[in-house]
């Protein structure tokens, strides 16, 4: 009993900081975004280099994209029945091995084995990082904290080409998994530094062997099922943008690959302001609703534009307000999902991570068919109209859903 007592005592006075965590946390969700999106501008280099097809050399894109939605599903379960730390340690020790495993890739073969398992280890950072922020806030708390990460969420997939085009120019693609390399040592570090913030009551008692049945309460959560659902088509409309800019941008307007990094960056700020502003809101259904309510509208305009071929600048306008309005999805739609999955805070995460990911992998092809201008607008359409159905069915008391679902069946 007297050991017990010392042990609890111990480890309620080892707390990490919240300017700490705010920074941890930020880092972790960066991970997953850096990992797919920064290596982008070094695709042309790569080919060259191992003697390969631009498809071939573009599967290490497609393949850590797997790895990340894979991960998740593997260590939000694992940090649910572990704790936090003990996973993460594991997560930034496979990212490091594979990282190099891909600066010293013989072949493109190896190379893309290699981001696959990347991808893998990347997921441990983003899965768990919300659920730390479930274990230690609550409520308007819970809300600022993943305002912090929605933003850096939302910042990172657009911000991380450009740094990757910078360091392309300068040090060849290895510098950018160099780079990527020196993050997962930092992360190491902070990992070590991290006190894990789940304890041992609160942990799951189920056997590793049976972790899928942690999944088995979300499924019949109406409200976290609606709500992923809903920022996975919102994080639909970020993937196709970011897969239909360079060709909409340097192609179609004319544009320098430099005048596309300005591009970028603008845009970047656009999802950033939009996640930090939901914040500003006293219920995040409201700030769900004007979200889906902006998608739409912007989408709709967008396609209009795009379809009659409008200048640069009546399209960047749209699609920075389109930005911003996805960005207040991005905290909102997720404070509402972990908020109302408490219980399966890493599971629960797993999956919310894990669909927005599989949305991009699937939406990322569509902009590409046929005419790029028209798929583009109508894929932001389809996936804002979509949001907006999944909105409206999570902000329906269950009964009005059930009575919904029957009349459409």
């Amino acid at each position: 009993m007297k050991q017990k007592k010392t042990w609890q005592g111990t480890s309620a006075t080892r707390r990490n900081s919240a300017l700490f965590l705010f920074l941890f946390l930020s880092m972790l969700t960066a991970f997953g975004p850096f990992v797919t999106d920064m290596y982008l501008p070094s695709l042309p280099a790569m080919a060259e280099y191992f003697g390969a097809s631009a498809s071939l050399v573009q599967l290490g894109l497609t393949t850590s994209m797997l790895g990340l939605a894979a991960g998740q599903i593997l260590f939000g379960p694992l940090s649910d029945k572990y704790g936090r730390r003990s996973p993460l340690l594991l997560s930034m020790l496979l990212f490091l091995l594979s990282t190099l495993g891909c600066i010293f890739s013989p072949s493109i073969e190896c190379f893309v084995l290699f981001r696959f398992v990347q991808g893998i280890a990347a997921a441990g950072g983003i899965v768990i990082s919300r659920s730390i922020a479930t274990d230690k806030f609550k409520g308007k708390s819970l809300a600022k904290a993943l305002a912090i990460v929605g933003a850096i969420n939302g910042i990172a997939p657009v911000a991380a080409p450009v740094l990757g085009g910078v360091l392309v120019g300068s040090s060849g693609w290895r510098g950018i998994f160099v780079v990527l390399l020196v993050l997962g040592l930092i992360l190491m570090g902070c990992c070590l530094h991290f006190k894990e913030s789940l304890s041992h009551a609160k942990r799951s008692k189920e056997k590793l062997s049976k972790t899928a049945r942690l999944f088995k309460p979300l499924f019949s959560n109406r409200k976290f099922i609606f709500y992923t659902l809903q920022l996975a088509c919102a994080q639909g409309i970020l993937f196709g943008y970011i897969a239909a800019s360079p060709f909409i941008i340097q192609q179609h307007y004319g544009f320098s690959p430099l005048a596309f990094s300005f591009f970028f960056a603008a845009n970047a700020i656009a999802i950033g302001i939009g996640a930090g502003f939901s914040v500003k809101f006293k219920r995040q259904e409201n700030c769900v609703t004007l979200s889906c309510a902006g998608m739409l509208l912007f989408s709709v305009l967008l396609a209009a534009v795009l379809w009659m071929k409008s200048s640069i600048w009546i399209f960047e306008a749209l699609l920075f307000a389109l930005l911003f309005t996805m960005g207040l999805s991005f905290t909102a739609s997720t404070t509402l999902a972990m908020d109302s999955a408490r219980q399966q805070a890493g599971s629960a995460s797993a999956l919310l991570g894990a669909s927005g990911f599989l949305a991009g992998s699937l939406v990322s092809p569509l902009v590409g068919l046929g005419n790029i201008l028209v798929s583009t607008g109508l894929t932001f359409l389809i996936c804002a109209l979509l949001s907006a159905l999944c909105a409206f069915l999570a902000h329906k008391p269950r009964e009005n859903v059930d009575v919904c679902l029957k009349q459409n069946a």
